[in-house]
């Protein structure tokens, strides 16, 4: 299985160790906890990241990495264990099941739907999990150019 994420700068393209999300959080984690957020496809991790940008802000080149992950070490997680409000930004009731799910260490990753489109998926990557580094591998990493008719 292949997923995706996208990032600034090549540097971080290709760090593996959740740390961004270790330092700010996200949707589904509290600052302090290790995740790696990646996409089903690279189209849904490029809206993941544009949510976060204006055209004010936003960097003239973004990086998409592509990872294959071995095994089938990911758990989905069925509609009746999304919270109320799951789609609501800094929901700690999300950030506290995805907390739980990383702690546990039972799972490489966590198919969630994407608040964006939640008829796809996001792939919550525990880089803590024992083989982590064996399991996912970098199969890609290239510039991607920012389409300037996104901000018209």
């Amino acid at each position: 299985m292949f997923v995706y994420r996208i990032t600034q700068t090549e540097e971080r393209a290709r760090d593996l160790s959740g740390t961004g999300a270790f330092l700010y959080g996200g949707r589904w984690n509290s600052a302090g906890i290790y995740m790696l957020y990646t996409s089903m496809n690279s189209s849904l991790a490029y809206l993941e990241t544009l949510v976060h940008f204006n055209e004010l802000n936003m960097p003239s080149r973004l990086h998409i990495t592509q990872l294959e992950l071995g095994g089938s070490l990911i758990d989905q997680v069925p509609d009746r264990d999304y919270p109320e409000f799951w789609r609501q930004p800094d929901n700690i009731e999300t950030q506290a099941l995805g907390d739980s799910w990383m702690r546990a260490n039972k799972y490489l990753g966590f198919e969630v739907k994407s608040a964006i489109n939640p008829s796809e998926f996001n792939f919550l990557l525990n880089p803590l999990f024992p083989r982590f580094h064996d399991l996912v591998k970098i199969t890609l990493v290239m510039p991607l150019e920012i389409d300037t008719r996104l901000f018209r």
